[in-house]
Parts: structure tokens; sequence; C-alpha cells
């Protein structure tokens, strides 16, 4: 038996996750006006009882006890189904699975693994209640894109177990692993098709929160999008400038994510200057926000990130960057690499982050030095998106975009050299 406090600490967390999915069952029945098989005391109550009978289960060395609870739990729960089905005439499983996993937290937290009690109770409600949003997203989906993703997770499941995980030869090819290669395009390809979901989601909002969502997927379509459409609506110069400043804002938050999947160690390096950098972009967005108002909805074309072909695309792009930044690197040292960083952050910031972070990692790229040509490769990205907005937007357009672009180079360039 736990001590006192820790019983009391378990049951406290089963009860209060058990209220938190009741309370969003009982805020859909009042939406819907319709009934329920539990609400938020149901739920509490359930969850609490899920809790009880592990214990039980423990003090008797029985698992029969906590089995034959959800075993009552699950006939409660099939004649509500049956009634309401009866009643309604609707077929629909939501709740009554929501009913069987409260029962199963409560289970976990008495036995201690209350962090993920927590966040499966977290994630149980947000999923209960984004039923609108993912009903929208699937109506969205075209049968292209849905077959795009599918074949790609395929190929990957098939191909990626069986690729070589060696170098292909001697240096510089020493830093292309098949494998390595094709699992970063599936990690960036992922990360993609979530800021693409998040953007279905979401659908078609106001400018800037358009702009800096799509960020989440490429803040240079963010960048070209807005920049051609300021030519046709120039009145609207200030909050293109909005969405725009915030979709290479988010670049930095996304730029510190993947470092810190990838490589914790250079993460601690490179995290202050990124995120000094995306600050001073958050800043200046602030002040945008304040001097912008429109009620104009924005529209993006983001292509599917888990198309075969982008995704083939992506990792070609890597396997030069890695070669060229490895080879740089052998004929010019560390300069090399800064260089090489900074004219490929041009093309691609992503390609870079990994291939740096790959090197690093593997222990032939100096910490200091890595975490330099991360920030160099996006600060030369930066650039690269505000001359888009210098060649293709209108005068007022660049008046308003351009300070924030030196104030995020200005920032990078400094952040680079000092931490």
């Amino acid at each position: 038996m736990p001590p006192a406090f820790d019983l009391f600490l378990r049951f406290g967390t089963s009860l209060a996750i058990g209220f938190l999915i009741g309370l969003q069952r009982e805020f859909v029945r009042i939406g819907e006006k319709r009934s329920i098989t539990a609400g938020e005391r149901t739920s509490s109550l359930l969850s609490l009882g899920g809790c009880l009978a592990a214990m039980l289960s423990d003090i008797y060395t029985s698992p029969t006890i906590f089995i034959a609870y959800l075993f009552m739990v699950g006939i409660y729960t099939g004649t509500g189904y049956f009634i309401d089905a009866w009643k309604r005439n609707h077929i629909g499983t939501t709740s009554e699975i929501a009913i069987i996993i409260t029962v199963l937290i409560g289970g976990m937290c008495y036995k201690g693994e209350l962090a993920l009690a927590v966040a499966l109770g977290i994630a149980t409600t947000v999923l209960l209640s984004i039923k609108v949003q993912t009903d929208q997203f699937v109506r969205a989906l075209t049968r292209q894109e849905m077959y795009a993703a599918l074949q790609l997770a395929v190929i990957s499941a098939i191909v990626l177990p069986v690729l070589p995980r060696q170098p292909l030869a001697g240096p510089p090819f020493d830093a292309l692993v098949p494998f390595t290669i094709w699992l970063m395009v599936v990690f960036i390809s992922g990360i993609n098709f979530l800021g693409y979901v998040f953007s279905r989601l979401v659908g078609s909002q106001g400018i800037g929160i358009t702009g800096i969502i799509g960020g989440l997927v490429s803040s240079t379509a963010v960048t070209l999008s807005f920049t051609e459409r300021s030519k046709r609506e120039p009145a609207l110069a200030k909050t293109f400038a909005f969405a725009i400043t915030g979709a290479w804002t988010v670049m930095f938050a996304r730029l510190m994510v993947e470092i810190w999947i990838l490589n914790r160690v250079l993460f601690a390096r490179v995290w202050l200057p990124l995120l000094i950098s995306g600050l001073v972009g958050v800043v200046y967005v602030i002040w945008l926000f304040f001097r912008q108002r429109t009620t104009e909805k924005g529209e993006l074309d983001l292509s599917n990130p888990l198309d075969l072909k982008s995704a083939i695309r992506f990792g070609l792009l890597f396997v030069v960057i890695l070669l060229l930044s490895r080879t740089a690197q052998l004929y010019f040292g560390n300069t090399g690499i800064l260089v090489s960083s900074l004219i490929s952050g041009l093309a691609n910031v992503d390609a870079i982050a990994l291939s740096v972070s790959e090197l690093s990692r593997a222990g032939s790229l100096e910490m200091e030095t890595a975490s330099q040509a991360i920030i160099l490769a996006a600060a030369s990205n930066t650039l690269a998106k505000g001359i888009m907005v210098m060649v293709g937007g209108t005068k007022d357009l660049r008046k308003v975009v351009l300070p924030g672009m030196f104030l995020i180079l200005a920032a990078a360039a400094i952040t680079a050299f000092i931490f």
C-alpha cells in the first residue's frame, strides 16, 4: 500500500480526470439537448471506482476485482448505449468508449502513473471536444491527398526498416546514411502534416491568424501568397505584413522543436539565440497587430506535406545539403560549415538544421559551430523571404515588413556569436 498522502493524491487525480471528461460530455448534452450515459458526476465516480477497484485488487492480490468492476461498467455502458440508440435511432459509441477509458485511467492513477494518466485524460477531453473540427477536416480532404498520405506511410513502413544503417562510403559520403536520411524525411513530413491538419481544422480565418498557422507548414508559402495578394489589395498592406512576419516568427519556434527532438545537447546551446530572435519577431508582430484592423479572410494554398513527390524532393535536397556541409567542413573547416549553412538556408532551413544536427550528433561537428550554423541558416532564410517581399510586394508592404526583417536579422547576427 502506498503512503496515505500518495493515496489521497492518486484518488484526487482520478476524481479530477473523471470530472474533466464528464464535464465535456455534459457540455455536449446541454448544447445538443440530448441525454448522455455519463456526465461530470457519473464520470467522476466511474474514475474513482476504477482507482478503488485497482487498490482492492492490489490489497487482495487478485486482478479479478478490477476486471469484475470493468465488466459491470461495460454492462452499464452497453445498456445505456442501446437505450440511447433505440430512442434517437442513431448509432455512436464515442461516449461509451470514453467511459471505459475513464475507468482505465482511474486504475492507472492508483498504480502511480499520474503524469501519463493526466496526459491521457487531457488528450481524451480534447478529442471529444473537436468533433466539429475533425469532421470539417475529413470533409475537406480530397481523395488525392488521402492516397498520397497512405502511399508515403506504406512506403516508409516497408522501406525504412530495411534501409542500410551504415554510411555509403568514406568521407564526405560518410554523412550519408540511408536509414537516417529517410527517417529525417518522415520526421519533417510528420511535422508539416501536423501544421497542415491544424490549418484545415481552423479553416478560413482572419488574414493574420491564417499567416501564423500557415507558418507551421511553410513560412515561404505564406510570404509568397500574401506578397502576391498585396498587389491586388494594396490597402491591406499592414495586415499582410502582420501575417508574413507572424509566419517568420513561427519558423523559429518550429526550429526549436525540431532540434529538441533530434539533438538535446545541441538544443541546450541553440535554444536561447533562437528564442531571442523569435521574441524580437513576436514584439514586432504585436506592434503590427495594434496597427492593423480588418475582417478580411485569409486563404492559403498549402500542398499536402505527405505527398510522396514532395517527400522525395525534400529527401534529395537534404542529401545535397548534408553532402555539401560535410564537404565544406573537410576542405574549409568550421568556416566552410558556416558558409554552406548561410547559402543552404536561402533554400530550406529545415534541411540545413537537420544536416547540422545529424553531423553534430555523430561527433563530426563541434556543438558551437553547429549552433552558429543553425542561427545563420535561419537568418539567411528570413533574408530570402524578405527579398521575395522586396521583389514582389508593393511599396507599402515593403515599408512595413522590412523593418521587422532587419530587427530579426540583427538579433540573429548578435546572438549567433555571443551565446
